[in-house]
């Protein structure tokens, strides 16, 4: 092998490294968040079946995924995480106590990643990919 080739082979182990430690690694600070969030859960946040979860930080703000937003109605989303909801009329009572447990369940995993080391605010993100895998339009 000649010189001018190692070297070329060299330069592309080298930029295949910088490009996976500096993008495609997941954060170790995000890491910490998500296990934190997971091991303080309650029950009730553990077996949600949407996993709130810590995206990236911006700072000292945690930014952390959701499925609510006021882009999407409700009642559609409830539907996707209640589908025995689905359908119902937005003040049936079974939805709107399904509406409480989502806010109660929200609230809780925005407390926990509060309390941790270096976080000092949370911002929502809406979870597009979530809603697009469980066909909720986002208009």
């Amino acid at each position: 092998m000649t010189k001018n080739r190692t070297l070329k082979i060299l330069a592309a182990l080298f930029a295949l490294a910088a490009v996976y430690w500096f993008g495609l690694r997941d954060d170790p600070k995000v890491v910490a968040l998500n296990r934190a969030l997971h091991e303080a859960a309650s029950p009730a946040l553990r077996d949600f079946p949407y996993e709130f979860k810590v995206l990236r930080l911006d700072g000292e703000t945690a930014v952390m995924s959701t499925p609510r937003s006021s882009e999407v109605p409700v009642y559609r989303m409830i539907g996707a995480i209640y589908p025995d909801l689905s359908g119902k009329a937005s003040d049936n009572p079974d939805f709107v106590a399904a509406q409480m447990r989502l806010a109660g369940i929200q609230s809780e995993a925005r407390e926990i990643v509060l309390k941790q080391p270096g976080v000092a605010s949370v911002k929502w993100e809406l979870d597009q990919n979530w809603l697009i895998a469980h066909n909720i339009p986002l208009h």
